[in-house]
């Protein structure tokens, strides 16, 4: 049996990916909500709370954290993450669970370099101290651990990434689009489907506990490229791309917190930001989805989410329709 804390994207696909497996799963949000089947079990449990972590971890092999902050901010994940990641790490030490945590490149601290699992990881100041923080103190915490970094996500269920809905939505409806920095860079993102399985493989395997590894990613891609990909899986017209320049972000941060949090990072995509998980895949076994595989999946499931979407605007009319004739 499995517990997974959270049901965004990545903490989703290892509960599906554990459940197809055979294994049990126990997903654990505030909310009770997650994925359905008849091997996952969910729970209202807020894992931040010691008092309700004891029974929702007892039995289990593995605690998969997949919990983001509230916000994207160096101030949320400080007062949020550190406090939640000690409170699951001493329940997990408890119940003799590894702690599986899917990680960013933040802490990475030369980024201009390819960066690599035996790469220095001491970035400072903002959020990228914050990533810095949370990995020592997994290391020195008495639960075994194990960290599996990604770059940007993309795939299904993923909404707020550099290469989700602001990129798929605008390929799908056949209009132009921006990103930031450059559309030019090479930048690595990495599979969410592919990260939920390293996680899952990381977690199985003893001899790679408290370790970072990474997740099985494919060659670079520059943010015109992987719109690009989305556009071929779609059978659509390649968008037209333009990017904002850094200064115009920076200088929109003078004035909003949200546009100041995003400056923070530019550099990740005003030069290359390219991850190499070659020592990794071969700890792992595994390989990257090849990038036509994985945009179609992406491109799949935007389509049924806006069929899904017309289906039910349409049943809200119908219904509205008829309450009006009677």
């Amino acid at each position: 049996m499995f517990v997974v804390n959270g049901a965004g994207p990545v903490g989703w696909t290892v509960a599906e990916q554990l459940a197809a497996a055979g294994h049990r799963v126990r997903v654990l949000t505030r909310s009770g909500s997650g994925p359905a089947g008849a091997r996952i079990k969910r729970r209202p449990v807020d894992v931040s709370d010691a008092g309700q972590l004891g029974d929702a971890f007892a039995g289990a092999g593995a605690v998969f954290h997949c919990i983001h902050g509230s916000q994207y901010s160096a101030k949320a994940w400080e007062k949020e993450l550190a406090a939640a990641e000690q409170t699951v790490l001493a329940a997990a030490a408890g119940a003799g669970a590894v702690v599986v945590f899917p990680e960013s490149l933040y802490a990475y601290s030369e980024p201009e370099r390819t960066m690599r699992e035996d790469g220095p990881r001491e970035a400072s100041g903002g959020k990228r101290g914050v990533r810095t923080g949370l990995l020592r103190a997994r290391a020195a915490s008495p639960a075994d651990t194990v960290s599996v970094v990604a770059g940007d996500f993309f795939g299904p269920r993923v909404r707020g990434s550099h290469a989700g809905e602001r990129v798929v939505r605008p390929v799908l409806a056949g209009k132009s689009l921006q990103v930031i920095g450059s559309a030019s860079q090479p930048h690595s993102f990495t599979y969410v489907p592919d990260l939920a399985a390293a996680m899952i493989a990381a977690a199985r395997t003893p001899a790679l506990w408290n370790r970072v590894w990474h997740a099985p990613t494919g060659p670079a891609l520059t943010q015109r490229q992987i719109a690009g990909a989305f556009a071929a899986a779609a059978g659509v017209r390649a968008p037209r791309v333009t990017a904002v320049p850094g200064w115009v972000v920076r200088a929109a941060g003078w004035f909003s917190p949200g546009m100041k949090e995003l400056a923070e990072t530019l550099y990740q995509f005003e030069r290359p930001f390219v991850m190499d998980s070659g020592a990794s895949e071969a700890a792992l076994g595994l390989r990257p989805t090849p990038l036509t595989e994985a945009a179609a999946a992406t491109v799949g499931w935007w389509r049924e989410q806006a069929a899904a979407g017309q289906a039910s605007s349409a049943s809200a009319a119908a219904a509205a329709s008829r309450r009006a004739e009677s």
